[in-house]
């Protein structure tokens, strides 16, 4: 078993409950980690053998720009997608972290990490 982890990933988007936030949206960064057997890759070196991390990053950015209220629910979007596109990853974590987030105080960012199993 091994991991992939694609670190900050950094999207522009317009999450959140408020109106505001819909309209002029927030930086974002998304870290990524999956679980998967590493090893026919490692031996191969061929990228058929292995979890395709342009893919992983490309399912980031498609669910990123699909607004939600809730950090939670794209996290969770980000997870289904991954496990439903890449049939080697058998574990996923997500956290998604919103930049300087508009709370009444001085706070660097508010992140939430999920993370789901193959069932």
């Amino acid at each position: 078993m091994g991991v992939i982890h694609l670190k900050d990933i950094r999207v522009y988007s317009y999450h959140g409950c408020l109106m505001e936030e819909a309209a002029i949206g927030s930086e974002y960064l998304v870290n990524l980690k999956v679980w998967a057997n590493l090893n026919p890759s490692a031996k191969s070196d061929e990228l058929a053998d292995t979890v395709d991390y342009v893919l992983l990053n490309r399912i980031v950015k498609e669910e990123m720009a699909i607004r939600s209220k809730l950090l939670e629910h794209v996290s969770k979007r980000i997870i289904d997608r991954v496990l439903k596109e890449s049939s080697a990853v058998n574990k996923v974590m997500v956290s998604v972290a919103k930049i300087n987030p508009p709370i009444g105080g001085d706070v660097a960012q508010v992140s939430v990490c999920l993370e789901q199993n193959r069932e």
